[in-house]
C-alpha cells in the first residue's frame, strides 16, 4: 500500500471523506449506464510522483523496444515480423503494406506485486477501452470533501481523451485544424456499442476534434475519398481489429478503406498492423534470452524488471531462472506459478491460471494447446488494494508519444483472481498522481 492510499483511507476511516458523498457524485455522472454496467470501485487508486514517472519511463522504453523488433530481429522486414507473431495471409499483407508505420497510443495492462508493476500486455491500438477514464475523476472532484482531499495532497490527472487527440493529430497529419473523424467500429459490434461510441465522439468534441460514428460497412467511396453519413472523412479511426482480416468476408470488406488509407484519400488513426506489436508472442521476443544481444544494458534493465519470464508453448528447451529445462517438463512441475495465455485473444479469453486448475486439468490444457496459439508466462502476484476489502486490479495505463496519459482500472473483489475481466464482474477505476 503506498502513502497516498493509506492517507486516503485514513481520511474515510476519521469522517473527512464520506463514502455516501461519493456514491452520490458518481452516481450524478451517469457513467455505469453508458460504460460501466458493472458499476464502480468505492474509490480511486493513487499512484506517488515516482510511481508515475517510473511507469512513464518504462513504458516508453518498452513501447521503443516492441515497436523496433522488425528492425532488431529481422532486417526491417515488417511482414516477418508479422509471420514469427502469429499473423496470416491478410495480416502479413497488410504489415508489410504498412512499411512498420505504428502507433504511439498504448494502453499497458499491468499488475503491481510487491517489487512494482509487472507488464500483462501492451496494446498497441486505439481499439481499446477506458479512454473516458477521466470522467470519473472529473465525478470523483464533484465531492467537496474529495476535492478538498485532492488539493491537500496536491493529487491530479490525466485527461486521456485530450492525449489521445494530441496524437491523432500528430500522427494524421491533422494537428492545427479541425478534421472530421469517423470512428468506425465492426458490423457486429456495433449495434452494442453504439450509444457508448456517439458519447465518445460527444467527449472528442468538447476536446476539439469533431467525430461521427458508423461501421465499416456504411463507408462510401468516391470522389477520390471515404465518405460516412454523406460527409467525407478527413481521418478513419480505426476500431475494427487485424483480426477482423481473418473473419469469413473480413478481407473484402477492409480491402476498400485500406485501399484508401494508402493511396492517402484519408487518414488511418490507427495503422491496423499496430495490434501485432500487441501480440503476447512479441513479449516472447523481448523475454528470450536468444535475443538479449540486441537490446542494450538500460532497455535490458526494464525488461527484466517489468515482463514476466514469457515463453511459446511450445516443446523444447529453455532458460528458467539461468538453468536448462524442457519447457513442458518446467510447465508440469511450476503448476502453480505459470499461466497459460492465447497470443492474440482479449478479455480473459485463452487463459488457463495454473494455481486455480488440477495438475490433471492443466496437463490436458497444456497438451491441448501445445504448439498453438499460446505462450506461458510467469505469474505475477498482485498486492491488495483495500477498499478496504481487498481487491485485485489490473492498472491499464496509457501511454501517448507525449507520455505518460492516464490510467484506467478493472478490479474485483478478492486477492486470488485469475483475469480481472467484465465477465467476471470487474468494476471500473481512475487514478489520481501526485503532481
Amino acid at each position: 500500500m503506498n502513502s497516498m492510499t493509506r492517507a486516503y483511507l485514513d481520511a474515510v476511516a476519521a469522517g473527512r471523506v464520506p463514502p455516501d458523498e461519493l456514491v452520490k457524485a458518481l452516481g450524478g455522472a451517469g457513467l455505469n449506464d453508458t460504460y460501466y454496467g458493472n458499476g464502480h470501485l468505492p474509490r480511486p487508486l493513487f499512484l506517488s510522483r515516482a510511481q508515475r514517472d517510473g511507469l512513464d519511463a518504462d513504458l516508453r522504453v518498452l513501447h521503443a523496444a516492441l515497436t523496433s523488433l522488425p528492425d532488431r530481429l529481422f532486417d526491417g522486414d515488417a511482414a516477418a515480423f508479422a509471420a514469427a507473431v502469429g499473423a496470416q495471409g491478410p495480416q502479413i499483407d497488410a504489415a508489410r503494406a504498412a512499411k512498420g508505420q505504428v502507433t504511439r497510443l498504448a494502453r499497458a495492462d499491468l499488475y503491481a506485486d510487491a517489487e512494482g508493476f509487472k507488464l500483462l500486455e501492451l496494446n498497441v491500438t486505439g481499439a481499446v477501452g477506458g479512454l473516458e477514464n477521466a470522467r470519473l475523476n472529473e465525478a470523483y472532484l464533484e465531492s467537496p470533501a474529495f476535492a478538498q482531499f485532492a488539493a491537500e495532497h496536491n493529487l491530479g490527472h490525466v485527461d486521456t481523451l485530450v492525449a489521445l487527440a494530441e496524437t491523432l493529430g500528430d500522427e494524421t497529419g491533422t494537428a492545427g485544424r479541425q478534421p472530421l473523424v469517423g470512428i468506425v467500429d465492426w458490423p457486429d459490434s456495433y449495434p452494442h456499442l453504439e450509444v457508448q461510441l456517439r458519447r465518445n465522439a460527444e467527449l472528442l468534441g468538447e476536446r476539439g476534434v469533431e467525430a461521427i460514428v458508423g461501421h465499416v460497412g456504411m463507408l462510401q467511396y468516391r470522389d477520390g475519398g471515404v465518405w460516412l453519413h454523406g460527409r467525407r472523412l478527413d481521418v478513419v479511426y480505426r476500431l475494427f481489429l487485424v483480426e477482423s482480416l481473418l473473419r469469413p468476408g473480413g478481407a473484402g470488406l477492409l480491402a476498400p478503406v485500406l485501399a484508401a488509407a494508402a493511396r492517402s484519400e484519408v487518414a488511418m488513426f490507427t495503422p491496423i498492423a499496430s495490434e501485432l506489436y500487441g501480440s503476447k508472442t512479441a513479449l516472447v521476443l523481448l523475454s528470450d534470452e536468444r535475443h538479449r544481444d540486441r537490446f542494450c544494458a538500460a532497455e535490458l534493465d526494464v525488461i527484466d524488471r517489468v515482463l514476466p519470464w514469457t515463453r511459446r508453448l511450445q516443446a523444447g528447451p529453455v532458460t528458467v531462472d539461468g538453468e536448462r529445462a524442457d519447457l513442458l517438463d518446467y510447465a508440469l512441475r511450476d503448476r502453480e506459478r505459470l499461466v497459460v495465455k492465447a497470443t492474440m485473444l482479449h478479455g480473459g479469453h485463452g487463459f488457463v491460471a495454473g494455481w486455480l486448475v488440477g495438475p490433471d486439468e492443466w496437463e490436458r490444457e497444456l497438451r491441448r494447446a501445445e504448439g498453438g496459439p499460446f505462450v506461458l508466462q510467469r505469474r505475477v502476484v498482485p498486492e491488495p488494494e483495500l477498499m478496504p476489502d481487498p481487491y485485485t486490479a489490473t492498472w491499464g495505463v496509457f501511454l501517448t508519444g507525449r507520455g505518460y496519459a492516464g490510467t484506467f482500472v478493472r478490479a474485483v473483489a478478492g486477492r486470488d483472481a485469475g483475469v480481472v475481466a467484465y465477465t467476471g464482474g470487474a468494476l471500473a477505476g481512475c487514478v489520481f498522481h501526485e503532481r
